[in-house]
């Protein structure tokens, strides 16, 4: 049995799957108690299928981008449980997860995140015969994206509402943005995309799975000196 975690964003999402087959699934708003809330919602979910913690073989964990705590929570508890339990780890980004459930149109799907001073987190996935990225995650805004943009395109993911009305009117008919529910990010997909992960043996090591974020955390910024 395999669990799914993220914590990317103000969502969280838990899954437990069988060779990347949904078996149970969580979706919930920590409102940043991402921490506090993650052990008892894993334990939960195991609970509801009458599972413990040893039934797992491997951990699935979204790697971002997304929020800084949001992350460290996530995968801290996935590499925790990784190695406690001598495990494969598999860490696959946020934005990928957003786009697969629209792999199915075979048009370019780019999933959006505010992230924060008037700029967007995204990226460009397709299906064309294999599920392949096109564009990394990378951060741009609004406009930029929308002049770069030609044929239809499916936009998805937690996009701010203006970034909608901005896309719809700037790019028409080739905009495809679906409501709100359609994009919820689900951990049903993390973990169908964690176990095509490590069917192909590209597992991470522990020590070098780190988040991915597109502009350094406030944290680790270097103050100025006056």
């Amino acid at each position: 049995m395999e669990l799914s975690i993220d914590t990317s964003t103000g969502w969280g999402g838990l899954a437990l799957s069988r060779e990347g087959r949904l078996v149970a699934e969580l979706t919930w708003q920590p409102n940043r108690n991402h921490t506090s809330e993650l052990f008892p919602n894993i334990e939960r979910l195991l609970a509801t299928a009458g599972l413990d913690i040893r039934s797992l073989s491997a951990i699935y964990v979204a790697i971002g981008p997304g929020s800084f705590n949001g992350l460290r929570a996530g995968i801290s508890a996935a590499k925790g449980l990784a190695f406690s339990l001598s495990i494969p780890l598999a860490g696959l980004s946020t934005l990928e997860v957003e786009a697969y459930p629209f792999a199915f149109t075979g048009l370019p799907v780019c999933p959006l995140h505010d992230a924060g001073r008037g700029e967007i987190a995204a990226a460009l996935y397709r299906m064309d015969g294999n599920w392949q990225r096109l564009q990394e995650e990378h951060l741009t805004t609004v406009e930029a994206l929308c002049k770069e943009t030609s044929g239809k395109t499916v936009f998805c993911g937690e996009i701010p509402p203006a970034a909608i009305e901005i896309i719809s009117a700037a790019l028409g008919e080739n905009a495809l943005i679906p409501g709100w529910e359609e994009r919820l990010r689900r951990p049903g997909y993390l973990a169908y995309l964690g176990w095509q992960r490590l069917k192909a043996g590209q597992n991470n090591d522990l020590a070098a799975l780190q988040p991915i974020y597109l502009r350094q955390p406030p944290i680790t910024q270097r103050k100025k000196k006056y």
